[in-house]
């Protein structure tokens, strides 16, 4: 194993967990799963887990060249999924998705608890798809390197469970306001890693400097 292979291996490790962003999306997880028991509460872990991941997987086999069919730039693209995301963050600031996430019927099924706003767009958002897309481009990267950054895809969603395992005792010391402040926080950090996107897909579409 050479270590050019390790330092490509561990950067996007880093790059796809870090925009994934664990932390911001358990107290969505929190949210959704309250009442529950411990295995229900799983169940919507692994469900949201495998939603986010077949979307993601979907943009890395078909998200390059079904953009360039649409004759979409980068640019918009990226300015389009930084608006997305700033919505989101906004939601998150207002309590708007805790809101969303309270309202949830106590009969809802783990899948419909799972699917929002937790697996989409809470893991699956815009940021993440856009970093697959960017991280396995047909033009430069080989199909080896696209198999590559899907495992390291399925190994940080994998850590993911493991932090959703453990998020009850988070739920324990912090309690529904604790949580709510949390999300809040997250929003704005969030609402403003959205607008560096966003800066940088106008700067990119005008061709500033």
């Amino acid at each position: 194993m050479s270590p050019t292979f390790l330092n490509d291996f561990f950067y996007e490790f880093v790059t796809l967990f870090v925009i994934l962003d664990p932390v911001a999306t358990v107290p969505i997880f929190l949210m959704v799963t309250a009442g529950l028991d411990r295995k229900r509460s799983l169940l919507v872990a692994a469900y949201a887990l495998g939603i986010a991941f077949l979307i993601l997987l979907f943009f890395i086999l078909v998200g390059r060249p079904l953009l360039s069919a649409l004759h979409i730039p980068m640019a918009s693209f990226q300015l389009a999924g930084s608006l997305v995301l700033l919505l989101f963050g906004l939601k998150m600031v207002l309590g708007k998705v805790t809101e969303d996430a309270l309202s949830m019927q106590e009969d809802s099924t783990p899948l419909q608890r799972a699917v929002f706003p937790l697996a989409v767009p809470g893991i699956a958002g815009a940021g993440a798809i856009l970093t697959v897309v960017l991280l396995t481009d047909n033009n430069v990267r080989s199909i080896g390197e696209q198999i590559t950054t899907t495992v390291i895809l399925a190994i940080c969603l994998g850590l993911f469970f493991v932090l959703y395992a453990v998020a009850g005792s988070l739920f324990r010391l912090l309690g529904k306001p604790g949580i709510e402040i949390v999300s809040r926080v997250f929003g704005l950090i969030l609402s403003s890693i959205a607008v560096t996107g966003l800066v940088v897909a106008v700067k990119l579409s005008f061709g500033l400097g």
